[in-house]
């Protein structure tokens, strides 16, 4: 599970809420009608943006930002180096055994491609277009949230709008002048917190999350190629430690350090 987002949102809450209370009254800022037209708004407008399919997918999207695992690069690096070993071993037909006990649907369908004799060009061909779609699929989730992101605060500009013409209409009764002002505010208060502490935030850990994984990724393809070629195990690790910061570079070398002891 991320700590990370749940704990940033319980934060951000709890941060907003305890200023209100500190200045004022909560109850101040709850308002129905304000939050139909900001959140539904938003919701309407983005189903106009976008295919329901897409709709529907950011539900998932949304679930994986929570309880997606980081993977470690440095495992992926160990994994690769013994598979490394056993195709020098005993050449990379051995390589079929170990490749369907491969977590990884990605490194699974490229060392199959190589135990099959598949030609280098063609496997990089083959793995660089899974990477092409797999980034503009990430990219659908990024866009549905930039877009809720930008539509936010602009009906809570148009809930401002509505609360201010009804004001104008009650001006013959100057009591009504400040209540009604405040009210018309709150939508934009709604905007600016749903764009803000939601959906920008969750827009911009999908595209770190996808930065990621395409780096993961690379460091398969890589290394699947390597070991197609024949490669020294050392100089695979080597060539993909140019991939790791300097911490994760030594976070591995202490690990291959520990293993030889």
């Amino acid at each position: 599970m991320d700590i990370a987002t749940l704990a940033g949102i319980i934060a951000g809450i709890s941060f907003i809420v305890a200023g209100i209370m500190m200045s004022g009254d909560l109850g101040n800022f709850y308002d129905a009608p304000s939050i139909m037209i900001t959140l539904g708004g938003t919701l309407a407008a983005t189903l106009i943006s976008y295919p329901i399919k897409n709709i529907i997918g950011i539900f998932r999207v949304t679930k994986n930002l929570f309880f997606t695992k980081a993977k470690d690069p440095n495992g992926i690096i160990r994994q690769i180096i013994e598979l490394a070993n056993i195709a020098r071993k005993e050449g990379l037909l051995a390589l079929e055994e170990a490749a369907y006990k491969l977590e990884d649907p990605f490194m699974q369908k490229g060392i199959l491609l190589i135990v099959d004799g598949t030609d280098p060009e063609l496997v990089r061909n083959i793995m660089e277009t899974e990477l092409t779609f797999m980034e503009e699929r990430h990219s659908q989730g990024q866009a549905v949230f930039e877009t809720m992101a930008s539509l936010a605060p602009a009906f809570g500009m148009i809930g401002t709008l509505i609360g201010l013409i009804n004001m104008l209409k009650k001006l013959d009764d100057p009591s009504s002048v400040g209540p009604n002002m405040a009210v018309a505010l709150v939508t934009t208060f709604y905007g600016s917190i749903l764009a803000n502490l939601f959906f920008t935030p969750m827009a911009n850990k999908l595209k770190h999350r996808s930065a990621q994984e395409m780096l993961y990724k690379e460091i398969m393809l890589e290394g699947i190629l390597s070991i197609q070629a024949g490669e020294n195990p050392r100089i695979i690790e080597e060539k993909l430690k140019a991939f790791l910061s300097p911490q994760e570079r030594e976070a591995l070398h202490h690990n291959s350090t520990a293993g030889e002891e």
